[in-house]
């Protein structure tokens, strides 16, 4: 298969979805209007509710949603074969993952702006609001965690992406202040972004390597990047967040323009098989492909973050309704296409040459070599590796340097590392002031003050970080956030389900996706749950089994909501 005709005709497919099927949830289903209030308007405090123009908004989210996943999802997919991998993408995301960040972005916002934690309150019942809070702060503390140590990691792996991801801070200050200002967006967006490609090139020539063993130098940039996500998540979202990640989605998508161009110059064929018949043999190490492949590839397809982060942050800046389609629906599908891109890259442009040893593989030898077994292609390394390979493999053919287009690839790993990090630590906070909030809607103290809230969610997960050397406590709990994201996205869904069932709307649109998401979902917790009890695993045996009955309680209160068809107001 070749690669340019194929990410073409997922481009194609991802326009022509989202000006039919997008516009067809919007309008006749979600019913979107400009008429309805925004909580970014009507509870504005400029520091969480600022409404923000489109395209802002759009690249905060975009680059929230992405983070790692469309990246480490595709790239250990493939294992099963191109062609399952693809269609999961392609197909999820459009009637599923787009949809449900789509739907919880709106529900959000037609109910102040509440976190998915307030909304399973509100709409389905006041019982069932602790046991999705319990969930949403379980995923977020794995999320903060891991993440911090994640990004150590990659620091070390990486340290000519150091000085670019710093300096990323300083120049999004800059850039926020002068659109603040009412300076030209377009100029000044290039001029940061600019800026930012500069830093990549010093980067690859002053690379930062702090001094110790690995596990010392991780542990340095994982007390770094906490201390970091405490100021970060309480600056107010405008003088940081916004332009930061309005800079790191143009940046990205000059990458994946860079990366389409090299697409379409080399059209590598695709290397990988279509399907890997050695994943379907007995003995073999690979895990069945269902439902592993739907939990894995997450963010590519439907992942569970992106509701929360939809109904976290996003939502409190966006200015009117009709925004809502090109941020949540146009965010997802871009996102997707990027984990398609991932896919010819690993898939095709792995094949177009990997030095091992000294010696030079090329086409399926290339492939076969990084996809050997489960154990040689699942590590952190392994699968940024393949991407970053094959990435840069792509930029050569239109004239990038090898080494610059490692580099440059390797920064905006980092980067989108980085953002989930500190959206998902303010995330947290606004959820956790949620459950401590009282009947008239004020937060008890000290947890009001957003200081002292992010504190406590930073320390408590750096704590369970450190409580193994290197960072590797935050791995204690990593075995979960498979299962555990997509079973957000499954109860997100259900949310919105009832919600629309309320307002007499349509539910099979976004009813069909939560049962198929939450039967892989739990299917793939129970194999899980069975491999801890093997393991004598303790604590992870008994988080899943809380999990389990929560999910148990969640869906049964669900199916009661449907069927009294209690009315809920927005």
């Amino acid at each position: 298969m070749n690669s340019a005709l194929l990410a073409l005709l997922a481009l194609v497919g991802y326009l022509v979805a989202y000006y039919t099927y997008g516009k067809f949830i919007g309008s006749r289903i979600l019913r979107i209007s400009d008429r309805n209030p925004m909580p970014a308007h009507e509870l504005r405090d400029d520091v969480d509710f600022v409404p923000t123009r489109r395209s802002i908004v759009f690249g905060h989210h975009f680059t929230t949603i992405a983070g790692l996943g469309p990246i480490v999802g595709p790239a250990i997919g493939i294992i099963w074969g191109w062609l399952p991998a693809f269609l999961w993408v392609f197909l999820g995301s459009i009637f599923m993952g787009a949809v449900h960040d789509f739907a919880t972005l709106v529900v959000s916002a037609r109910n102040k702006g509440m976190t998915m934690g307030e909304l399973t309150g509100k709409i389905i019942s006041p019982s069932t609001r602790y046991a999705l809070q319990f969930i949403m702060q379980l995923l977020l503390f794995i999320v903060l965690a891991v993440f911090a140590l994640i990004v150590g990691t990659l620091f070390y792996m990486y340290p000519q992406s150091v000085i670019p991801v710093w300096l990323q801070i300083p120049i999004a200050l800059w850039l926020g202040n002068a659109l603040r200002q009412g300076r030209n967006e377009i100029l000044f967006s290039a001029i940061a972004l600019l800026l930012m490609y500069g830093a990549i090139i010093l980067g690859v020539y002053v690379p930062v390597n702090l001094p110790g063993n690995p596990q010392t130098v991780i542990s340095t940039w994982c007390v770094i990047l906490f201390i970091y996500v405490f100021f970060a998540s309480t600056t107010p979202v405008q003088v940081l967040l916004q332009p930061r990640d309005y800079i790191n989605a143009q940046q990205l998508l000059v990458a994946m323009l860079l990366i389409v161009a090299g697409i379409a110059v080399a059209h590598p064929q695709i290397t990988a098989p279509a399907v890997n018949k050695v994943a379907f043999e007995p003995g073999s190490d690979i895990p069945s492909m269902a439902p592993v492949m739907f939990i894995i590839i997450a963010c590519g397809a439907i992942s569970g973050f992106h509701s929360l982060a939809s109904s976290g942050t996003t939502v409190k800046q966006v200015d009117r309704e009709g925004d809502t389609r090109i941020i949540g629906y146009g965010g997802m599908i871009t996102e997707s296409f990027f984990a398609v891109l991932v896919l010819m890259a690993v898939g095709g442009g792995l094949g177009m040459g990997l030095v091992v040893d000294g010696e030079l593989l090329t086409g399926a030898a290339a492939y076969h070599h990084h996809y050997s077994s489960w154990s040689a292609a699942n590590g952190l390394g392994a699968k940024l590796g393949a991407f970053i390979s094959g990435g840069a493999n792509l930029l050569h053919s239109i004239g990038i340097p090898t080494k610059f287009g490692a580099a440059m690839i390797s920064v905006f790993i980092v980067s989108f590392a980085n953002t989930t990090l500190d959206s998902a630590a303010r995330i947290q906070r606004l959820s956790l002031q949620e459950i401590f909030r009282n009947r008239e809607g004020d937060v008890k103290s000290p947890i009001n003050n957003r200081y002292f809230s992010t504190f406590l969610i930073v320390t408590i997960a750096a704590l369970m970080t450190f409580l193994k050397p290197g960072g590797q406590g935050a791995m204690m709990l990593w075995p979960l956030f498979g299962s555990l994201n997509q079973l957000m996205a499954a109860l997100a869904l259900g949310v919105v389900t009832v919600y629309l069932h309320s307002k007499n709307k349509p539910i099979y649109y976004t009813m069909l996706p939560m049962i198929f998401v939450l039967v892989v979902t739990l299917w793939a917790m129970v194999e899980n749950l069975f491999m801890f009890v093997a393991d004598g695993d303790l604590l992870l045996t008994i988080l899943s089994v809380i999990v389990l009955i929560l999910t148990l309680v969640l869906t049964a209160n669900s199916m009661r909501a449907l069927i009294r068809k209690r009315e809920v107001s927005t």
